[in-house]
């Protein structure tokens, strides 16, 4: 007790006795025991009392400039502003940003006596927390909260952020030409000029915006962005269960959402492009999960084939040969894909003769492998395929995604 005594007397000095309970009592837990800090500084203040008389305090505390006094205008301040946000939340965090000064000083009396204990910061935080929960009725959530609350004493403001909410389901894409996300013109690079009418789009829908319109004005959020598991080429259609994604939704004031009647009203809006289903909501960990289940599932693919050649059933017999494929990386798509090779796998394939020269392929494989190069054989660089087995140049001329299995 008395290196207590010695460094809370320090601290009295250098400060000349204008120190608030808190800002002393916060620099002696857990030496000294008590409910708070307030607690602590009292008790302390009291014991130098009986060896020392204090200075009389006659100006704010040197340290915190007395904000502990201010809470409860404060209080009003956020709740207020939360108010007039008009945002709906359920649980939140609190954080502060303190003008330098105060830091300094604060940093100047830790090097004082030597410690690092509770900070001003946390205090700050702890304290308008505990006020928030029971005012607001929610919970403080340090891991994934739905509002983060600034208090900005430096610049004597409250700021709000809203973190992103995210819904998870499954969509089919009924026709072709269509992209999965906004595809920026090449040209200006979605700026806008003459080739792309001024829209900076390359194709004016995309799955991602025929969704995002009905979510974005649901939620009323500003801004969306899109997580699928894996993506089909614009010419492919999406049918069977459909494929997994996650929508996020950037800065929603309405988080409250009655996703069956939401996913009427998706529906609805894309007017037979695209359909959702089983939408639910999830949290911003699924965001990774979705994209890496791409490439670590099976996925089952319908194919038109068409050869420039004629030729029977009995060669046809070639293709149950198709199982481990070692694929380069495709040409169309070399220009932003790293240049490699994959191995992926075909666990079973279906063929049926339609003529002489149409086929149609129903592919069960490993995700990852490329549909239309494994028919084409892409100039030999996936090997083997419809094309090398077949010994007849082979094209894929309609392609559809059956299944996703996650």
């Amino acid at each position: 007790m008395k290196n207590v005594k010695e460094q809370a007397q320090k601290i009295i000095d250098t400060t000349h006795g204008n120190i608030c309970n808190r800002c002393l009592g916060r620099n002696f837990y857990p030496q000294v025991s008590g409910n708070d800090n307030h607690e602590r500084g009292a008790y302390l203040k009291d014991i130098l009392n009986t060896a020392e008389e204090i200075p009389e305090k006659g100006e704010a505390c040197y340290v915190c400039g007395d904000i502990f006094r201010e809470l409860e205008d404060i209080l009003e301040r956020i709740i207020n502003t939360i108010h007039d946000s008009g945002v709906e939340f359920e649980t939140f965090l609190v954080g502060c940003r303190l003008p330098p000064e105060i830091l300094e000083k604060e940093k100047k009396i830790q090097n004082e006596i030597g410690s690092e204990n509770d900070s001003l910061k946390k205090e700050i935080n702890r304290e308008l927390g505990k006020e928030l929960e029971l005012r607001l009725e929610k919970e403080v959530d340090f891991d994934n909260p739905n509002l983060v609350i600034m208090m900005d004493f430096a610049n004597n403001q409250v700021d709000l952020q809203i973190n992103p909410l995210f819904i998870e389901g499954r969509y089919r894409k009924l026709i072709r030409g269509i992209p999965q996300t906004r595809w920026p013109c090449r040209k200006c690079r979605g700026k806008g000029c003459k080739k792309c009418d001024f829209t900076g789009k390359m194709y004016p829908e995309s799955v991602e915006e025929l969704m995002a319109e009905t979510v974005l004005k649901a939620t009323e959020g500003q801004e969306s962005k899109f997580h699928g598991a894996g993506r089909e080429d614009i010419d492919v259609r999406m049918l069977g269960r459909g494929r997994p994604f996650v929508l996020e939704i950037k800065e929603p004031k309405i988080r409250e959402l009655n996703l069956e009647e939401l996913t009427s009203k998706i529906n609805e809006y894309c007017q037979g492009k695209v359909e959702v289903l089983d939408l639910k909501m999830v949290s911003k960990d699924r965001r990774s999960g979705i994209k890496a289940s791409s490439t670590e599932t099976y996925k089952i693919y319908r194919a038109l084939v068409e050869l420039d050649q004629e030729t029977d059933e009995e060669k046809l017999n070639a293709l149950n040969s198709l199982n481990i494929i070692k694929q380069r990386t495709p040409i169309r798509v070399s220009h932003r894909r790293a240049d490699k090779i994959r191995t992926r796998e075909v666990k079973e394939i279906q063929v049926k003769m339609l003529d002489s020269s149409h086929l149609e392929l129903v592919v069960n494989c490993e995700g990852g492998l490329y549909i239309k190069e494994l028919i084409s054989g892409d100039e030999d660089r996936t090997q083997p395929s419809v094309t090398s087995l077949l010994g007849i140049n082979a094209k894929c001329v309609e392609l559809d995604v059956l299944e996703v299995n996650i």
